[in-house]
């Protein structure tokens, strides 16, 4: 009888564990299920607002040929309407990007449709450089913008060292003694180094003219973050706030 009781026991313990474990598998999958639904009602929404800022582009910026692709690496139609409204309103004279693409022809435009400006663009990539400036061609851009052969070094920022752009070709082409009116930070990738757009701030920021402004794309991932909360305390006297963009889209202006 003994033997029976401990092992009726031991069964009973199995059967609630048995009963627990798979009611904690049965609410991950109700979790997972919430979040698939979630996915699935918003991804259209989102896809939706993209299209809607893409239409928006082509009937502000009056394009009469298609932009390059807007999905996967390259600038969102919502960043790059951001980015086109800004250009318009605040009509910048110099106008620095780090990362050329589709974000050139934007700026670019917007530079031609100002009226005056010029948009200087560091490319690391030479492949990119060259469909860049090809497609500022085809828009008959090139009087407006400027794409700038300028490979990754290893340079020091405080006591660390980051692969960034080399700026003797910027230095050489802005005009002298002028400011950066603009600045979009969409490069270097990611992949380069941890942090990899910091250098934006101690290389580029102290040249900022009264009144620029600065766009930092894909805002929301950590890294950015990170950064944001870094040049918070070295840069002070940028004020940061947040447009809402698919990726994120962080706002440094000074005053």
């Amino acid at each position: 009888m003994p033997m029976f009781s401990s092992t009726s026991f031991l069964f009973i313990v199995f059967l609630l564990l048995l009963c627990g474990y798979t009611l904690h598998k049965v609410r991950l999958v109700h979790i997972l299920l919430h979040e698939v639904r979630d996915h699935a009602l918003h991804e259209p929404a989102g896809l939706y607002r993209q299209l809607e800022a893409l239409q928006g582009l082509y009937a502000e910026l009056h394009l009469g040929k298609s932009l390059p692709g807007t999905r996967g690496w390259a600038a969102s139609p919502d960043f790059l309407l951001e980015l086109a409204r800004h250009a318009q309103a605040a009509r910048p004279q110099v106008v620095v990007e780090c990362s050329s693409g589709t974000s050139t022809l934007v700026l670019a435009r917007s530079m031609q449709l100002n009226g005056g400006g010029m948009v200087y663009s560091l490319e690391h990539d030479q492949d990119y450089a060259t469909h860049t400036r090809r497609e500022l061609e085809r828009h008959g851009l090139t009087a407006w913008a400027r794409v700038l052969d300028a490979p990754l070094q290893p340079q020091q920022f405080g006591e660390e060292t980051w692969p960034w752009y080399a700026l003797d070709r910027l230095r050489a082409a802005l005009p002298p003694g002028q400011g950066i009116d603009m600045l979009a930070i969409d490069g270097p990738p990611q992949a380069t180094r941890k942090l990899a757009r910091y250098p934006a701030g101690p290389a580029l920021f102290p040249l900022l003219a009264p009144g620029a402004a600065v766009f930092l794309d894909d805002a929301r991932r950590p890294d950015e973050q990170h950064m944001l909360a870094l040049w918070r305390t070295e840069f002070p006297e940028l004020k940061q706030s947040t447009r809402p963009c698919e990726k994120g889209c962080a706002l440094l202006q000074r005053a």
